[in-house]
């Protein structure tokens, strides 16, 4: 299972900044989140990038045990 991880505000949708997800994909664990973390998650999520160990990542990318699934939205500052 793959470590997923959230920040800024897909974190602040999902309630949760780290937790375990199964999946073979990056694909596989973006629906399994989905489904765990609901309707504002999943609106915030096309904005955002995903990375697999610090590479970016497709939602075809393969995801083995350990591996870290990064989920990041847009910064905006100023």
């Amino acid at each position: 299972m793959a470590v997923l991880r959230l920040f800024a505000s897909i974190r602040v949708a999902a309630g949760t900044g780290k937790t375990i997800i199964p999946g073979n994909t990056v694909g596989e664990i973006v629906d399994a989140a989905n489904t765990r973390f609901g309707q504002t998650f999943t609106e915030l999520l096309p904005a955002c990038r995903i990375w697999v160990n610090g590479e970016q990542a497709e939602l075809d990318t393969a995801v083995i045990d350990d591996d870290e699934v990064a989920i990041l939205p847009p910064i905006s500052g100023g």
